[in-house]
Parts: structure tokens; sequence; C-alpha cells
């Protein structure tokens, strides 16, 4: 069994279940408790194609019982082929105890054969790198009719999720939450709160009413809208109208049940797929945040909290109101502002009504006055600090100061932006190069300085060794070439130490658009030092320079920990983290498009003698023919009416050729 510290973990109890959504029914799904001997929780994944509101669904929603059936997907009432696991959307949820045994058997069924693997997002995976889950940096593709296990230990614990890392899958559906709870005694929040409850876990999605392939090839090969129309809660929201005897119906949204005078932890993610961060808030209620990305910090009340793709939160809700039904209100905002996407879900408090509530739902963008635009507001979208915005980098940690409170060994810039180049994938430098083409159609490619990442041909952790030459670039192999005149696209690379303290400055030069690029490390955690918005725009060269006079104030005593970290547009974000996991580890925006055409780099920590070695049997891919493969197996001679032909290369056409001459000598 692969885990290199298999010999620590004495004690299991096996469980092997189907999962519902939520993992209220898993056995795993328990009271974490001090000194409890470990858990080995087994769950099986089929991902295939699928349809929402199938005729699983039957009458939904007219008859509202019918959304809730087995299969059925009714998700916002639209109709659209869907890629899932196990027929649900989220997916099963996994819910375990913190140093649990997880293991997870995916099978691919996916109908049209492409490949799949899933990805533990927040989990480090420090000594079972081969478990992360990354096409083509951890491990091949779980191709069409196979299956593949993943087994490793809950290590990390908090609010996670888990979700496809692969094409775009996870825009299409695979997707859903991992919670990894602690013992009450190690949890420094659990004295502020009363319950912990799998139904307050809260996964939203922004919502394309389209295939996302549709929606991705018509905006990078013509000029169609990417733009999406929907927010999801929970895979739940309010969309197509359907109608029956003169009445309207309407898909259920998701609600939240609370009971007076009791406090409760939520536990949001976000699941943005474009530049959509979401903006979130309660009706008269206040949000107390305790954590984020599973790192627990000094508790924080505000009126809205923003949520960019990737990242998670827990907040307290104090059930201190009124008897009666609230918004919990998620709004869209950048792209998904564009047709006005948002989506509500409804608290409702034990004795009260099964009515909506009776506040607007209307979309209030350019009201500074609604109340969820109002307040205090953390984690602000592009936005400068302020009395009443206040950047995630301003909190601090539960969690004793590290290492990289202390010192520095290795700066790495990194600069975001969308650049006017002839990215041959959608400007044939010949044809259609893009200074030739419409405004309207040009394709502004994501990278980061000037790079776009290129999947290589094999697995970075298990085959780099066999990679072609130039496949892998570093700043060192740049440094000849001018990425800002010619397009240029590799597996980028940025190689540190194990055991070097890293400071990540991420900038946003904002020039093209005022966008913004929540950025998720794998396999570690890093602490957020600093975020600023400098400008509408900026360059890495300005923020250079204020770095070197000491301009950039760093907070380095109980600075947040975290993986996920939004770059405000024209401004930059500064992470540290202790590279103490060797592996090859990605580093990517996590807005689907974005990291699909180049917005990514890959962090090598320490050498590949120094990273642990692939399970036997490991699945293994690259191009064929490729100069760098092992040779193959040397066959024994074979011998013919005398005559010996030894294998040197193509054993088929040897065996071919003998048997031809047994043939024709009988």
């Amino acid at each position: 069994m692969y885990f290199a510290n298999l010999a620590s973990w004495t004690v299991f109890l096996l469980v092997v279940f189907l999962v519902g959504s939520h993992g209220s029914d898993h056995p795993c799904m328990r009271e974490c408790v001090k000194g409890a001997a470990p858990m080995t929780c087994e769950y099986n994944f089929k991902a295939e194609w699928y349809y929402s509101m199938s005729k699983a669904c039957y009458d939904c929603p007219i008859n509202k019982a019918d959304c809730g059936r087995p299969h059925c997907i009714a998700l916002n009432g639209v109709e659209r082929p869907i890629a899932v696991i196990n027929r649900m959307l989220p997916g099963p949820s996994i819910e375990v105890c913190h140093g649990d045994r997880v293991i997870v058997k995916v099978t691919n069924r996916l109908e049209n054969n492409e490949g799949i693997a899933i990805h533990w997002h927040g989990q480090h995976m420090k000594n079972q790198q081969h478990m992360d889950g990354t096409v083509m940096i951890t491990q091949c593709p779980i191709t069409y009719g196979s299956t593949f296990v993943y087994d490793f230990h809950a290590d990390t614990y908090g609010t996670h999720w888990w979700h496809a890392h692969s094409g775009l899958q996870r825009a299409d559906g695979i997707f859903g939450t991992m919670v990894i709870r602690q013992p009450a005694v190690d949890d420094p929040h659990s004295g502020l709160y009363d319950e912990d409850l799998p139904e307050h876990t809260v996964l939203m999605s922004d919502w394309l009413d389209e295939i996302t392939m549709q929606k991705f090839a018509a905006h990078h090969h013509d000029n169609g809208d990417n733009k999406p129309e929907a927010m999801l809660i929970n895979g739940k929201g309010k969309r197509a109208k359907f109608e029956d005897d003169g009445n309207e119906y309407f898909t259920p949204r998701e609600v939240f049940s609370i009971e007076s005078g009791k406090r409760y932890r939520f536990r949001m993610m976000s699941n943005a797929i474009t530049f959509c961060p979401m903006q979130v808030s309660i009706d008269n209620h206040k949000l107390l945040v305790i954590a984020s990305d599973g790192s627990p910090f000094e508790p924080f009340e505000t009126d809205v909290l923003l949520v960019y793709g990737g990242e998670s939160y827990d907040f307290i809700l104090n059930a201190n109101q009124a008897v009666g039904n609230y918004w919990f209100r998620v709004k869209g905002l950048g792209d998904c502002s564009n047709k006005r996407a948002e989506d509500l879900g409804i608290v409702r408090y034990v004795g009260a009504s099964n009515d909506d509530p009776t506040a607007p739902e209307q979309y209030n963008a350019d009201d500074p006055n609604a109340p969820e635009n109002s307040g205090v507001i953390l984690n602000p979208f592009n936005t400068k600090a302020s009395e009443t915005e206040i950047p995630i980098s301003y909190l601090n940690s539960t969690e004793p100061n590290d290492v990289t409170s202390e010192r520095v060994d290795k700066k790495i810039y990194l600069a975001m932006e969308f650049n006017k180049i002839d990215n041959y994938h959608f400007h044939d430098p010949d044809y259609y190069p893009i200074r030739s083409t419409m405004v309207d159609h040009h394709l502004y490619t994501t990278q980061i300085n000037d790079v776009a990442f290129l999947h290589a041909s094999a697995p970075l952790l298990t085959q780099s060794r066999e990679l072609s030459p130039g496949e892998i670039c570093t700043p060192e192999t740049l440094a000849t070439r001018n990425c800002t005149a010619e397009y240029c696209e590799c597996t980028h690379v940025h190689e540190v130490e194990l055991g070097q303290v890293v400071e990540l400055i991420i900038v946003d030069e904002g020039v093209t658009w005022n966008s913004n690029h929540p950025m998720h490390l794998h396999g570690h955690s890093f602490r957020v030092v600093a975020i600023d918005k400098l400008d509408v725009s900026t360059s890495v060269e300005e923020v250079k320079a204020l770095d070197e006079a000491g301009q950039i104030n760093r907070k380095l005593d109980r600075a947040v920990k975290k993986d996920t970290v939004t770059v405000p547009d024209g401004g930059f974000s500064v992470v540290r983290f202790h590279a103490n996991n060797p592996g090859f580890w990605f580093l990517h925006c996590h807005l689907e498009f974005h990291m699909e055409i180049g917005m990514s780099v890959v962090i090598k920590v320490g050498t590949e003698d120094e990273m642990p070695s692939a399970p036997e049997g490991f699945p293994r891919c690259n191009s064929w023919p490729h100069t760098n493969a092992p040779p193959p197996p040397t066959c024994p001679p074979i011998v013919t009416s005398g005559a010996t032909y030894t294998t040197t290369g193509n054993t088929n056409a040897v065996i071919v050729l003998s048997i031809l001459l047994m043939v024709t000598n009988f």
C-alpha cells in the first residue's frame, strides 16, 4: 500500500458506503473525538454525461416533490447536458475527521471517451503526492472505461472541496464538498457556535445555460458570449418558468433551517468558472467569519463577504432575529453582472411559514444603499482597503507563526495579463492574425510573465525525465526569447529547493481588462502577507520598484494562511510558503477559461530524487514515438530454419517475419 507514513497508522475502521449529497448518511460523518481511532472511508464515484430536468424528474417543478426524486437534477429548470458523479450535482459530499483515510474509486463512464482526474482541493498530499489528481502533472487522465483509486489521508483539516481537474468538466458539474472536521478541543472556535451541520455546507457556482464547450469554442474562435446566465446554490436555483393551468412554477431554491437562539457554523465554497466574484450576505444578519481555505483566524464580523473562485470560508450565523424567512443572497460581480447572474437561498427559522421572504429579490448592483451593498465588506473586489472594505490580509491567524515570518530564500515575481498576441490556437498569424480581425473577434491570451502554460506530453511527477527537449521551460531557458513580440507557450516551471521559504509577488497588470484572478497553489498553504490595489493598471516593473524601495508593507505576524488568494486588478498579492513538500505543484488562476488557455505555472519543489517514487503499477502515458522513452525490453532471439533474427526495436515486425518464414519453409 502506497503511503510513506503508513506504519504510523496502526488502527483503522474500514467503511465502504455510497454517500448522499451531504454525506450525512455515511458512517464517517460523525463527531470527531480526540484520541479516537481514525476510520477508513471508502467512496465509489462514477463519472458520466447526464441531463438536467431528465425523465427522472417526472412532473418537477409542478409537483415539487418530484424535484427530489433519485437521479432528478433539476438545477434551475434549464435543460442542458451535464457532467456528473453518481447522477448528483453537486456530487457526493466527503465529510470525515482529521486523520481519516479516504479511498475514492473513480470510474470513468463519460460517453465521449474523454479522460478525467479528480483534485482534492486543499489537501496538501504530503508523502502522497501522486493522489493530487492533476492531469499531466501528477497523473495520466483516467481513460474511458477504466478505474483509478485515490487513497490518501485527510491531513489538512477544514472546509475544502473536490472537483475535476481535466478539461472543462468542473464547469459542467463534476464538483462536490469535502469537509475535514477536528475534535472540538482542537478547534479554536468551537465555543462560538452550537451546531456544525452538513446541511449548512454551501457550494456556489456560476452557471451556463448550455454546455461549457459551446461557449468556450464560440468565445475563443469567434466572438461568442462567455458570460454566465445564472448562479446555483448547492445545485439549485430559480430561472426557467413552467406553466400549468394558468399557474407559474419554478424549481425549488436551497433552504437552510435554523432555530431561534442558536449559533450555526456555515461552510461555504465558490466553484466559480468565470470571472465571477460572489458577493454573499444574509438579510438582517451579520456574518462572523472565522476561517478560510481550512485555516482559522480571529473572528471578524462583516455585513458582506466576497468569495472568489476556489476559495472557501467558514462563518457563524447567530439566529437572533424574529422568526421568519430571510434571503441568503449570492450576487455575481465581474462578468456575472453582465447578465445580472445571482440566486438566492432561504434562511428559514423553525416555526416560520414555507413562504418566500417578503424582501425584494431584485439585483441591486447599482444601488450603493441596498443592504447587500452597504456596511462592512470583507475581501473586497478590486478596491483599495478602507475602513469598510477590508482585505483578507488584514486579519490575524490563530495558528502560530512559522518560518515564513522569519526569512525569504527565494522571491518570484509573476505578472498576469491578457496579452494581444497571435496565439496560433485562436489567431493564425498567416490567415487571421489578431491585428487584421475585427475588435470584437480579438482573443487576448491569458499569460504569466508573457508565457502561456501548455501541459507536457507526460505527467511531470512520474515521467519528467522522458519529456522531449524544449517541452519544459524555466525563466533561465526563456531568457533568450522575446515573448512580448512572439507567442510563447511551454510547460512553465519555476524551481525551488526543498526547505526554502518562497515569496510569490503576484501582479495583475490590468492593462487590457478590469478583471481579477484568484490564484490557487497545490501542495501547500501560504501566508497572505500583502494585498494592494495601486491604480487602474500597473506593471511588474512598478511593483518591483516599490518593493526595492521598501514601500510594500508586509504583515508577517500572524498572517492569514490560505491556498487561494485574489489578486486585484492593477495591484498585487504577496504570499509566502515553506517549500517542505517535494513535488511538481500547480499554481494557476482558478477561473476555467483563464487556466485552460495558459494562466498557470508549476512550482517544482526539490529534485526528482527527493520526490516519492510512484506506486507500483501506477499508470503511464506519453507521446509515441518519442526520443526519451526508456528502451523496450529485449526479447530472446527467435530461431527459424537455422536463421537467427534478433529483436532490435520492432519486436512485432520480427515476429511477423519469422512466422512468414516458417510458413514458407513448411
